[in-house]
């Protein structure tokens, strides 16, 4: 059974910078990737960055170049360094993990960019 647990979260100033970290657990037989995902209120959730088992790495265009998602040699542990951080940034984070078709989800971490 997969276990996702995401920390890291919390307040910071526009322009700063956070790393959020997953620690996962259970099998990754057929696993296609690792990644994050934010849902901010009264919005979808949606794609942050995700890395996929040939070390593609995919951003949303609203993170590219200020966000960079990185992993451990064993997929115990995903980070997605965040930095220049801007209000617009702040939602609920959570770390995905997906094994064939089939979505695990962690409880989330909250991110809040404001002065």
């Amino acid at each position: 059974q997969v276990q996702l647990v995401e920390s890291g979260g919390g307040l910071v100033q526009p322009g700063g910078s956070l790393r959020l970290s997953c620690a996962a657990s259970g099998s990754i037989f057929k696993l296609r990737h690792m990644g994050w995902y934010r849902q901010a209120p009264g919005k979808q959730r949606e794609m942050v960055a995700i890395i996929t088992t040939d070390g593609t790495a995919t951003y949303a265009d609203s993170v590219q170049g200020r966000f960079t998602i990185f992993r451990d040699s064993a997929w115990n542990t995903v980070s997605l360094q965040m930095n220049s951080l801007k209000p617009e940034d702040t939602a609920v984070y959570y770390c995905n993990r997906r094994i064939g078709y089939t979505d695990a989800w962690g409880q989330g971490t909250q991110v809040t960019v404001s002065s």
